[in-house]
């Protein structure tokens, strides 16, 4: 039975990468220490989804291990060798960041070279899956002209049409202290595969999200808007008149993703992946939507500042993803990720 090393597992991705190669036959090791309660207080808690995964999922392991402790890390990649590494672990807020730069940079940067080592010793021929995001192109993607449109921004040049490509510069421009510990992590990721020929690559997510989420201010727009609607709460929206766009991917298209990578790697790749075009929603849009879905109406005040770093307009291109892997595509549209996501908070709040 192949055995997979995933860290970061009680989160949103991590906790979907378990199920689904446990669903697939797989021994599933899992690393997570709940980091997210420490960073996010309560709300922020994940020992709930930790708790769920291990009654469904029998062939599925937790360690209780920090990332940052090379030696710990070290040991369990020399027990297990795993014959593929999903990092999904990370501190993913830019406002936590600012005030916590230390754990913010050794979290993201040093936590994702200890398990890159670790793998190279340890398992080098064994694919490894980086969950990066499209914060390491810092505030660049606001220099593309805009068009402001009734409830969004969006490209005005044509180039951009499709959205923004792994060609886009990274360098150059504010990422906020988080996307500056991401892209140390995702240029370390591609340079283990480029220097020592290992398989790996770097995922520089869009907006993931889905119904494991457990999404709150800082991190988790899409979560936690939602949640704010359904117990009628004031949502803050951050600057930008609420058209601010973000593509959405459901977290069950990421990991088909991810698995489809670990069947046929590549080398020191990168790859953006969201939901693209079509998936792609501003604040604005989303109230209604998610009024729409639950027959509330969204609470919200205005804040006339936008979070440093921030994007005006985000969207995927996915023609690299696509070529490279054909038969992956998105099969979650927005409606049903937003459906999703309602009916778990409901779930959640009915225990």
């Amino acid at each position: 039975m192949k055995k997979l090393l995933v860290t970061g597992c009680s989160g949103l991705i991590g906790s979907e990468v378990v199920a689904h190669f446990s669903n697939a036959g797989w021994t599933v090791h899992g690393v997570d220490n709940n980091m997210r309660a420490d960073f996010f207080g309560p709300q922020g808690d994940t020992r709930w989804n930790l708790g769920r995964l291990k009654e469904t999922h029998p062939h599925f392991h937790h360690h209780e291990v920090d990332i940052r402790n090379r030696p710990a890390v070290m040991e369990l990649l020399r027990e297990l060798k795993p014959d593929a590494t999903v990092h999904a672990a990370a501190q993913p807020s830019h406002d936590l960041a600012a005030s916590r730069p230390f754990d913010d940079f050794d979290v993201n940067a040093v936590g994702t070279l200890n398990l890159l080592e670790s793998a190279r010793n340890a398992c080098p021929e064994s694919p490894f899956v980086h969950l990066s995001t499209n914060k390491v192109y810092g505030d660049a993607p606001n220099e593309i002209a805009l068009n402001e449109l009734e409830l969004r921004w969006d490209y005005a040049d044509p180039d951009y049409a499709d959205g923004i490509t792994e060609r886009f510069r990274i360098d150059q421009s504010k990422h906020s202290l988080f996307g500056a510990s991401k892209v140390a992590a995702d240029i370390m990721v591609q340079e283990y595969g480029r220097y020592f020929g290992m398989p790996t690559c770097a995922l520089r997510g869009g907006c993931l999200t889905g119904p494991n989420h457990s999404g709150v201010e800082l991190h988790g727009f899409l979560s936690y808007l939602i949640k704010c609607n359904l117990e009628e709460r004031t949502y803050r929206v951050f600057g930008y008149k609420g058209k601010q766009v973000r593509d959405n991917i459901h977290s069950h298209d990421v990991v088909r993703f991810i698995d489809a990578f670990i069947a046929a790697p590549r080398c020191g790749e990168v790859y953006n992946l969201g939901g693209g075009r079509a998936n792609s929603i501003s604040i604005l849009e989303a109230f209604r939507l998610i009024s729409e879905i639950s027959g509330k109406p969204m609470r919200h005040e205005y804040v006339d500042q936008n979070r440093q770093g921030d994007h005006i307009c985000y969207i995927s291109n996915l023609s690299k993803l696509r070529a490279h892997y054909p038969s992956w595509d998105i099969t979650k549209d927005l409606r049903t990720t937003f459906e999703e996501i309602h009916a778990s908070w409901v779930k959640r709040q009915a225990k």
